[in-house]
């Protein structure tokens, strides 16, 4: 297929894809597929070769969030039988990094609800950070707060943080439809903040949610001009108690071609397969791995994820290997640019959300697998082990 041959070219050189050929990845029929997945992977394993970098979130204050995000089961006015707990204390919160550590996670993203940190949050957070770091050595921390005030990214920076993740979540033109108590103009200034801190910078997408292509595309083209280390690719997870609970439109073809124009466009970034990938990918995971080179470890902020050991018997059966914490994961020219001290980031805040666009997803509804929802009920936040 010509327009394959020339994405694999253009990935090769760093080199933007046309709009018109992002969108055609995403109108490939499920015939096409393997051909699809088969030439992004060319790109991913020339960036990334068949290295998977692991993630571990810690949900360092879950629910009671003023925002109104309607894919998220910790907003205002959830009904979600989700855990709630104010801040963890930094003994807590590394105690339970060090279990994601000990499963093979590379990186420790810290993930608050909220508009934003106080500066006292920010204080909290230093406080984790240091605590975290003083007990588990080379370990990279990635911080999830919202949206950041003037000042407080250098903070973080001086605390010992090695990245910040805030998601742009859907295109500017479809921002409001699914948040109103903040902007994506908000969005784009905190991840430009870190950025100008030095902090790796780390912000990504949501879909599943009836966006339209043109949707995908504009957020997947104003990713790649704000120039972030790492892109994760969240899911929606429809879940019971939020506005878009009866959203099921995602199939496992129609996320690898997501997937697959991602790793177009942003061929050299660290690519994360995020919040969703179980309930949507399912037994697909193993082929997304030749697109993205990054993934979550056990479970997410509030809903369970597949078993630790699961995902790293899926890596190993498909032929790819953990990233080492001696490994750096970003290319040579990406590692001592700018922030180059800082590899990738990796939170996603979110287990996945969704867009309300205007036109029908491509793709045919997917049944609704509710079955693959479960809130989370172990882990940070209880006395009962994580899922590491």
């Amino acid at each position: 297929m010509d327009l394959l041959n020339t994405l694999v070219d253009k990935g090769l050189r760093r080199e933007l894809p046309t709009r018109e050929e992002a969108l055609a990845v995403l109108a490939t029929s499920d015939d096409d597929l393997l051909d699809v997945v088969a030439a992004a992977g060319k790109v991913r394993r020339h960036w990334f070769g068949r290295r998977v970098k692991l993630n571990y979130l810690v949900n360092l204050k879950s629910g009671l969030c003023p925002e109104d995000c309607s894919y998220c089961s910790q907003r205002l006015g959830s009904t979600t039988g989700i855990l709630k707990y104010t801040w963890l204390k930094p003994d807590e919160a590394s105690k339970a990094a060090a279990a994601g550590l000990a499963g093979g996670a590379k990186r420790v993203c810290l993930v608050a609800s909220g508009r934003g940190p106080t500066d006292r949050d920010v204080d909290r957070v230093a406080g984790t950070i240091k605590a975290i770091k003083d007990q588990n050595e080379g370990v990279e921390v990635c911080a999830c707060l919202g949206l950041l005030s003037d000042g407080q990214a250098e903070r973080l920076r001086e605390a010992g943080a090695d990245a910040y993740n805030h998601n742009l979540n859907t295109s500017e033109s479809t921002y409001g439809d699914i948040t109103t108590t903040h902007t994506y103009a908000d969005r784009v200034d905190t991840v430009t903040k870190a950025h100008a801190a030095g902090l790796s910078a780390c912000s990504g997408l949501i879909a599943g949610m009836g966006e339209s292509d043109e949707d995908l595309v504009d957020v997947v083209y104003s990713l790649r001009e704000l120039d972030p280390d790492s892109v994760p690719v969240n899911f929606l997870i429809p879940v019971e108690g939020t506005p878009l609970a009866k959203e099921w439109n995602l199939t496992p073809q129609r996320c690898l071609r997501i997937l697959a124009m991602v790793r177009f466009v942003c061929p050299d970034v660290e690519v994360r397969i995020a919040g969703g990938r179980e309930v949507h990918l399912r037994t697909m995971q193993p082929l997304a791995l030749n697109l993205a080179n990054s993934i979550f470890l056990g479970d997410y902020l509030t809903t369970e994820g597949q078993a630790g050991q699961a995902d790293l018997e899926m890596i190993a059966d498909a032929g790819f290997e953990v990233e080492g914490a001696d490994q750096v994961t970003l290319p040579e020219h990406r590692a001592t640019a700018g922030c180059g001290s800082h590899e990738s980031a990796g939170c996603g805040s979110h287990e996945g959300g969704g867009v309300c666009g205007t036109t029908a997803p491509s793709a045919p509804a997917n049944e609704a697998r509710t079955d693959l929802v479960a809130v989370r009920r172990r882990g940070a936040g209880t006395d009962l082990a994580p899922n590491a």
